[in-house]
């Protein structure tokens, strides 16, 4: 009997593994194919980076000469495919102006991700307490409250919500610094300085995940054993803490992960209205400049940091199924 049990334990333990591996397989071939489309979409901008980036008074010869330089004259899936074996041992390339990329993105990367990293962990406490106060009190006038306030605010785009709090709590109010200036490390001065940007990209994510915790609560609370826990006398709480949320946290995860790449990808917006020193202007000034390197490096990083975080959502997922069988 034991042994049967054990057996059958390995075998979920190695279908699940077998399953995870299959998934960051995919992940890794999106990534690629995203990349490839970065390389083709700069490659069909007009004009190029020699061309993007010359001084003034230089001739076409010299032009030329840094179009070879560059590898502009090789066809773009052989600059792609060169840039792409460089890639595993962390060689993102040199920009269009000489300078290793990841020196560029030493600085401005970091606090692109603490930005993201704080605006994630406010949306997921925040989210999880509005949709659990909600799941409490089903149909009452708060659920109904922050049920249209999560939709309200999920159809805001970030720089919406950022002129807002800048109007708010920078002009009107005096309170917060509407700009935000770097420190001699390159991080932001104070940590005033991130409250407006931070909230700019949690609100929207935490209307959309309060939305998302609340409906896995309510489709949970369905379940026969949650039903019997309330006829046995359990308190809301302890319901909600032992049936509800074990059983609604693979939705909860998975929602938090969508969550990463949205916010990675808002905080460009967001950066430029608050003059956050992040990868948002190093972002533009490559697309200025048609500087694939860059913007290809970016890409790269943020995936895989994307990545990383969807993984460990079906880490969660899995987890969650193993504990139900």
């Amino acid at each position: 009997m034991a042994g049967a049990l054990t057996a059958r334990r390995s075998s979920g333990l190695a279908r699940r593994t077998a399953l995870l591996a299959a998934l960051l397989a995919r992940r890794i071939a999106l990534l690629a194919v995203l990349l490839a489309l970065v390389f083709a979409v700069v490659e069909a901008l007009p004009g190029d980076a020699a061309d993007a980036t010359a001084e003034r008074g230089e001739s076409a010869a010299d032009v030329a000469r840094r179009r070879v330089l560059l590898g502009l004259d090789q066809p773009v899936a052989v600059r792609f495919l060169k840039w792409m074996a460089g890639l595993p041992t962390g060689d993102l390339g040199t920009s269009a102006r000489g300078e290793p990329v990841w020196h560029l993105l030493a600085g401005p990367l970091p606090n692109t991700l603490l930005l993201g990293g704080l605006a994630l962990a406010i949306t997921v406490v925040a989210s999880l307490a509005l949709g659990c106060w909600a799941a409490l009190r089903p149909g009452s006038l708060t659920d109904r409250v922050i049920s249209a306030s999560a939709t309200a605010v999920l159809a805001l785009p970030e720089f919406v919500i950022a002129v807002a709090l800048v109007l708010v709590f920078a002009l009107w109010a005096g309170v917060l610094p509407a700009a935000t200036l770097a420190g001699p490390d390159g991080a932001p001065a104070a940590w005033s300085m991130l409250v407006l940007p931070v909230l700019a990209l949690a609100i929207p994510q935490i209307g959309w995940n309060a939305r998302i915790v609340r409906g896995a609560l309510a489709d949970e609370a369905r379940a026969p054993h949650v039903g019997a826990a309330v006829l046995d006398g359990l308190s809301p709480l302890r319901v909600l803490a032992r049936h509800l949320l074990p059983g609604a946290l693979p939705a909860i995860a998975a929602g938090a992960a969508t969550s990463t790449g949205m916010l990675l990808g808002g905080a460009v917006a967001v950066e430029t209205i608050f003059n956050y020193p992040g990868v948002g202007a190093l972002l533009a000034g490559a697309v200025a400049d048609r500087d694939t390197p860059i913007i290809a490096g970016v890409v790269a990083l943020t995936g895989v940091v994307i990545t990383c975080v969807l993984l460990a959502a079906d880490l969660i997922r899995s987890w969650a199924a193993g504990g139900r069988r």
